[in-house]
């Protein structure tokens, strides 16, 4: 199974409250998100890890490349000016090139590592028949979350911008594809769609079976109040 990292957004609302680090740098308990990112997939078996950094940012590729070694495995990092995350999720596939099923996190999404440890397990288990197993919440604090409608079985049956009844999931930003969603994401792109929902409503659209992955609460880090309540929440 192969790993990624999407790490090519502006962190604007951070600078504007006055962080002065780029946004994948910004210290969480401690640690960098992007370093802490990295030692979850380390220790859920990680060989390698293809990453995707905003192009003005060459301190976090000089940070990862050099946190490769310490944690024994290869970083393939990249610097990329992209106009959408849709766009960063299609560099990071030419940059990865997966053969196989692979799991890939935006930079800012802050989970407890037994969570993530438990995703990586079940992904690796699920029966060849499921395309994707995306990581949900209930835990619904995001600008604009993108809601995640499942079956009893969470089967997903839609993503919507707005809760359908019964709607108890919000998606959080972690993904985890077999290669039939390249194809789709190709698609997408030659169409002129942008945004990562767009993708992820097209998946349906093209009969691929996604999942969903409760994970307890996720923290979207887009401002200096969520970081606290990130660190909240991998202290408690």
């Amino acid at each position: 199974m192969q790993f990624g990292i999407i790490a090519a957004g502006e962190g604007s609302r951070l600078v504007e409250e006055g962080s002065a680090l780029p946004k994948p740098l910004v210290s969480l308990c401690g640690t960098p998100m992007i370093g802490r990112l990295l030692k979850l997939y380390a220790n859920a078996g990680a060989s390698s890890v293809s990453i995707i950094i905003k192009a003005s940012m060459p301190e976090v590729k000089d940070y990862v490349e050099s946190l490769g070694p310490e944690l024994g495995m290869e970083v393939r990092a990249e610097l990329r000016h992209t106009p959408s995350s849709m766009h960063t999720f299609f560099e990071l596939m030419q940059l990865m090139r997966p053969e196989g099923r692979f799991v890939v996190s935006t930079v800012d999404t802050v989970f407890r590592p037994e969570e993530f440890m438990r995703y990586v397990e079940a992904f690796r288990s699920v029966p060849e028949s499921v395309d994707g197993l995306m990581g949900v919440t209930d835990f619904i604090d995001d600008e604009k979350p993108l809601y995640v409608e499942a079956d009893s079985n969470l089967n997903i049956t839609a993503f919507s911008d707005s809760p359908a009844p019964g709607s108890r999931f919000v998606s959080g930003g972690l993904y985890g594809l077999s290669p039939k969603a390249i194809d789709v994401l190709g698609t997408c792109l030659a169409e002129g769609m942008a945004r990562m929902r767009n993708f992820q409503r097209a998946l349906l659209d093209a009969r691929l079976r996604l999942k969903a992955f409760p994970m307890g609460k996720i923290i979207d880090v887009d401002h200096l109040a969520d970081l606290r309540r990130a660190q909240e929440l991998l202290i408690s």
